[in-house]
């Protein structure tokens, strides 16, 4: 089964409102479909990433460095792809990030072409640990005059709307108005709803751990990237070693190694490297063997339509990250068979390879 040609399709949704984070905001869901095409009239198709202003260079790297180097390889070589794959990510005048994405793409639609020439949905190609995932909602962004009882509230619709908890964002105030705000989202769902915290390296260490002693009687299932940037490992460890509440990071990783790194330094407790930024599903696998060994739990870094695959093929696997429709219509509205969220469940897709149906008419609308 030759590789004969690769075809991306950039998209890209304005999202109805502003999402901000600790020092961050999103405005558009973008992202870029990559069709792989092959002999045997095989065609692989998934999405991946939400690149905004590098998008057109993500699909550039794709199609003239990545798809020259794949030309006439066998689908089935995944590994051999692959390291045909890294040449671009050796420039070392441009973001690698970029070149990894691109990798990414193109790695998951080799997975999703072999899946479908085996009929075999990728869970259980990659290990079929389970069929189905707890799910979670992102949630508790910053917005201008949001009060406690909004947040409240906003906890309740989640928990409505069939979640089994929430991701809820912190590291933007100070550590006592953060905890204020989660308290009351625990208030709001009791302590049978997991809730999580994730700082987007917001805070210090001194500010972490104060944030951790104000809410530690909140049942926080785990603290995501509580640290700045530049010395975040040791900090983590730190944190990790002080706050009493289980730390998770890697998805700012884009290899096997700098997870290996954070498991190393002994930094994290859960691993949410991400496909879709770092070299995709194959490189995942990579980390999660490597996670088992250090009897650390994988995560992921949101992208619910490549992560239930992987998340729910291994034991050490934990919740699939999606967001409200307003903040990721992609995949409400591109993914044409999602399945309902159930008693804070999601099954993961039966059909081949990714099992995605991809809606045409969200196709034609968005394309960029």
């Amino acid at each position: 089964m030759k590789i004969e040609r690769i075809e991306c399709v950039p998209l890209c949704m304005p999202l109805p409102r502003t999402f901000r984070g600790s020092n961050y905001f999103m405005t558009h869901r973008c992202t870029i479909i990559t069709r792989i095409y092959t002999s045997e009239g095989i065609v692989g198709e998934v999405y991946n990433g939400d690149e905004f202003e590098t998008q057109a260079e993500v699909v550039k790297i794709i199609l003239d460095e990545i798809q020259p180097l794949l030309i006439g390889k066998d689908a089935f070589n995944i590994e051999g792809c692959w390291e045909a794959m890294r040449k671009p990510s050796y420039n070392i005048l441009r973001d690698r990030k970029l070149a990894m994405c691109a990798q990414a793409c193109v790695d998951s639609a080799l997975w999703d072409t072999v899946g479908k020439a085996l009929d075999v949905p990728l869970y259980k190609l990659w290990g079929g640990y389970r069929d189905s995932l707890p799910v979670i909602c992102i949630a508790g962004y910053y917005e201008e005059n949001k009060t406690l009882a909004d947040f409240g509230r906003e906890m309740e619709q989640i928990r409505a709307s069939g979640y089994a908890g929430c991701k809820f964002k912190v590291g933007g105030r100070t550590p006592k108005e953060d905890a204020e705000r989660v308290r009351a989202a625990r208030s709001a769902v009791g302590d049978d709803f997991v809730l999580l915290v994730d700082a987007n390296q917001g805070w210090s260490l001194a500010e972490a751990v104060a944030f951790s002693r104000l809410a530690s009687d909140l049942n926080i299932r785990w603290f995501e990237e509580p640290v700045r940037w530049y010395n975040d490992r040791l900090d983590m460890a730190a944190a990790r070693n002080q706050t009493g509440i289980p730390i998770a990071a890697g998805q700012s990783e884009i290899s096997r190694a700098g997870c290996r790194d954070l498991m190393m330094s002994g930094a994290i407790d859960v691993c949410n490297f991400d496909a879709s930024w770092g070299g995709g599903p194959t490189e995942w696998r990579r980390v999660a063997a490597l996670a088992a060994s250090f009897t650390v739990e994988m995560g992921h870094h949101e992208e619910p339509q490549i992560s239930s695959h992987l998340l729910a093929s291994i034991p050490n696997g934990t919740y699939l990250e999606t967001f409200h429709p307003d903040r990721d219509p992609m995949f409400y509205a591109l993914v044409a068979n999602r399945s309902k969220f159930d008693n804070g469940s999601y099954a993961v897709p039966q059909g081949p390879g990714f099992g995605l149906v991809l809606d045409q008419s969200t196709i034609s609308k968005y394309r960029v």
